[in-house]
């Protein structure tokens, strides 16, 4: 039987990230190895398997964050994530303060058409042979 894929990253950042999500009844982690918030279909927190936090914001709002907080953009597999910030060690661990980031987050990416799920296809009924 296959273990469930659990999070390789250090595992206080991860209970921050879990405490500020537990904050937003509304919202859901998901991801074992890779946890993540999203909300139709558009990711808007994650937490990467350093325990780096990134958020996703609108562009006036990342502007503030970035005024605000020492960060920088987000890097995943060599590529810049556009749109994302990345959440200070010590903001994660102020998760009061970091409570108001994730919720203009939340809010912003609510605004956001919902991606179209990706049903299975149907499967078609066996032939009967003649």
């Amino acid at each position: 039987m296959a273990t469930k894929a659990k999070y390789p990253g250090p595992a206080a950042a991860l209970e921050l990230y879990e405490a500020l999500i537990a904050a937003h009844p509304d919202v859901e982690r998901k991801g074992a190895k890779n946890p993540y918030t999203s909300l139709n279909g558009h990711m808007f927190s994650f937490l990467d398997e350093t325990g780096q936090m990134a958020l996703r914001l609108s562009d006036d709002d990342a502007a503030r964050f970035l005024e605000q907080f020492e960060s920088g953009p987000v890097e995943q597999y060599g590529a810049t994530m556009r749109g994302y910030v990345s959440v200070p060690a010590t903001l994660l661990a102020d998760t009061t303060e970091l409570e108001g980031w994730f919720g203009l987050s939340h809010s912003w990416i609510a605004t956001l058409k919902p991606k179209p799920t990706k049903k299975p296809a149907k499967k078609r009924p066996a032939k009967k042979a003649t």
